[in-house]
């Protein structure tokens, strides 16, 4: 009997030692208390706060997720931390007021949008060498590298254009206008399309990469909420091409649509000023991050329903997760 208690207590403590392994991680940019909330995906709970440079907003991994970068905005650089243990790491040359930015699936060349210069820069990582200054056009904010490694997209709320860079040739190769002040571009996970929101514009457009034409135009409608407060920002796209999920900001709901029809499947009410949305790894979990009221609702992928509220830091921004 007691041997059989002391096996049971063992595989009872390596089970629970192994599940605590596959808890996964969520990292929140605070841009008001220029921190990070660390949050555990097995418990949804905050579990650490670590400070970084000034307001916080753009926040990245390395693909295999060892480093967290993040664009500490009114500091004027990019920050890298390591993503287990939260200790700083270096500083990376980034140019004026980094906005978001965007890391190349080579794991080297980092694209940076600018947003007080109107311009990019791309920065080899491991060098800490800028590489090259692309000017686009006047306020520089969203920022994507296409998964086969062949774009990178910038967006200028001002100029209203989509910016095409060449990532071998690092040249800008075409512009493509879109709705009043862009904020947020997504490859799908193929690179055959580009989602691209248009915060004033009230839409979001598809566009086929290849062509760099436009595919369909999505617009938006909620019962009770005034068309002026419904401002597209964030969004991301399942890796299975089922679901993209979009931050409609003021109107307080991320707007669920089908990735293949483009219909809008519903809204879900979330938190205050919904600015950034974020999927787990597994695309299980959609984590939207709420400015006003500052905190992040836990979205079910499957049930298509919040589950849960966090409280984090003032002016929740960015939001990236890791297995």
């Amino acid at each position: 009997m007691l041997k059989k208690k002391l096996l049971f207590g063992i595989l009872s403590s390596a089970l629970l030692f192994s599940s605590s392994l596959f808890a996964g991680t969520v990292f929140i940019s605070n841009e008001r208390d220029n921190t990070i909330s660390v949050i555990d995906t097995k418990k949804w709970e905050v579990t650490n706060t670590f400070e970084v440079g000034m307001r916080p907003r753009g926040i990245l991994m390395s693909s295999d997720y060892s480093k967290l970068y993040v664009c500490a905005s009114d500091s004027d650089r990019v920050e890298v931390y390591d993503a287990k243990t939260f200790a700083f790491i270096k500083d990376l040359p980034s140019g004026d007021d980094p906005e978001q930015f965007a890391l190349h699936p080579n794991d080297r060349l980092l694209f940076i949008a600018n947003e007080d210069d109107d311009i990019v820069s791309v920065i080899d990582v491991e060098s800490n060498q800028v590489l090259a200054q692309i000017e686009v056009g006047i306020e520089p904010e969203g920022m994507g590298v296409s998964p086969d490694g062949r774009w990178a997209v910038n967006t200028s709320e001002t100029t209203n254009m989509l910016h095409w860079i060449d990532t071998e040739t690092l040249e800008l190769v075409d512009n493509t206008l879109i709705d009043q002040r862009p904020r947020h571009v997504e490859f799908t996970h193929d690179s055959k399309r580009l989602w691209a929101s248009a915060e004033i514009g009230g839409t979001v457009t598809i566009y086929d990469v290849k062509s760099r034409s436009e595919v369909h135009k999505i617009g938006f409608a909620i019962k009770g909420v005034h068309p002026d407060r419904i401002q597209p920002v964030g969004i991301q796209l399942t890796r299975d091409g089922r679901y993209a999920f979009v931050a409609l900001g003021p109107a307080n709901h991320v707007a669920v649509i089908n990735a293949k029809t483009y219909e809008v499947i519903d809204y879900l009410l979330v938190g205050r000023r919904v600015w950034g949305v974020g999927l787990t790894p597994d695309d299980k979990f959609v984590i939207s991050t709420n400015g006003v009221s500052g905190d992040v609702s836990i979205i079910d992928v499957e049930k298509l329903k919040v589950i849960k509220t966090l409280q984090v830091g003032r002016y929740p921004w960015g939001v990236v997760a890791a297995p």
